[in-house]
């Protein structure tokens, strides 16, 4: 399974409740209180120097320890984040909310088993957690446990009826296990809770590629279109819109697509074969050249292939 299939940003935003992680009063004297008053405002960096300032002094500070390694998480300092709850554990057990914390540090390395135990014990203590569900399920997911992972998706969705984010991704879970049809009503109910003004392209996506692999270029086009104008700036929305007007036979808007999809994301090489081929059939064959040219040099440096597909902000993690 791609790492990719679990975004640190969703788990960011399954965990944005952690912005007053042990509830202190923000009009305070206390240098933790003034570090979480800055990091609610957006300034992880005078947070973070805040609280080193304050661990100086207090280095048995688990509250300080706990806070900055919330901040490192935020700034993706996955190691140092871990770090700094394993110091302040020797002085107080973190709490479940700060074991997601720690649980989401191990998302960002990828490794999933030991984000699995610390989720499981999230849930264990507060079985009523619909997002430490989520997230859950999520983790089953990439450990490619996708029965495990509906279960705990399942519950979440159950604890917080509509979880569109939860929806979406059973439907990945039924895609994995091989029945296209509950993953397209999954995907499809996913659409249907978001109501008129959508914000989560992710089902859109993932509904429009199923019905792409089954030949429907042109529903599939509907849906992609949709998911276009949600998420923009998604190179992996761009590429199966390609893909789709390729099915079509349409290849200069397959081009723009593709097009797109390399403005957003140049260093995918696949992108590159892709849009060279197209230019060929088109008969730009100095054009076409020059993307095949592309691909080998980043296929030479060992580029990746694989779109990426972010989430939007409060989006769903994506495939």
């Amino acid at each position: 399974m791609e790492l990719t299939r679990l975004q640190i940003g969703g788990c960011i935003v399954a965990l944005g409740s952690l912005l007053a992680l042990s509830g202190h009063c923000l009009q305070s004297t206390d240098p933790v209180a003034d570090a979480r008053s800055l990091l609610n405002g957006g300034e992880l960096a005078k947070s973070e120097a805040e609280l080193r300032n304050y661990l100086e002094k207090e280095p048995a500070s688990a509250d300080a320890h706990f806070l900055l390694g919330y901040v490192l998480f935020r700034e993706k300092r996955a190691k140092e984040s871990l770090a700094e709850f394993t110091a302040g554990a020797k002085n107080r057990r973190p709490s479940a909310n700060e074991l997601k914390v720690v649980a989401s540090d191990y998302v960002m390395l990828g490794d999933f088993g030991d984000a699995d135990k610390w989720f499981t014990q999230v849930v264990t203590e507060r079985p009523d957690d619909a997002d430490a569900w989520y997230l859950l399920g999520r983790t089953k997911f990439n450990e490619s446990d996708f029965a495990a992972a509906k279960s705990s998706l399942e519950r979440a969705l159950a604890l917080h009826p509509k979880y569109v984010e939860a929806e979406n991704n059973i439907g990945l879970s039924w895609q994995e296990l091989n029945d296209a049809e509950k993953a397209k009503a999954a995907f499809q109910t996913a659409i249907e809770w978001q109501g008129t003004s959508p914000s989560d392209a992710q089902p859109f996506l993932n509904l429009a590629t199923l019905l792409l692999d089954e030949n429907e270029a042109d529903k599939a086009v509907s849906y992609l279109t949709r998911a276009e104008s949600i998420a923009a700036n998604n190179p992996k929305v761009h590429e199966e819109l390609g893909r789709a007007y390729l099915a079509q036979q349409s290849l200069p808007q397959a081009a723009t697509e593709f097009e797109k999809a390399i403005a957003l994301s140049p260093d995918i090489s696949a992108l590159h074969f892709k849009l060279g081929q197209i230019y060929r059939k088109e008969g730009m064959i100095d054009r076409a050249q020059r993307e095949f040219d592309i691909c080998a040099k980043l296929n030479s440096a060992h580029s990746s292939m694989a779109t990426p597909n972010p989430p939007a902000p409060g989006g769903s993690t994506p495939k």
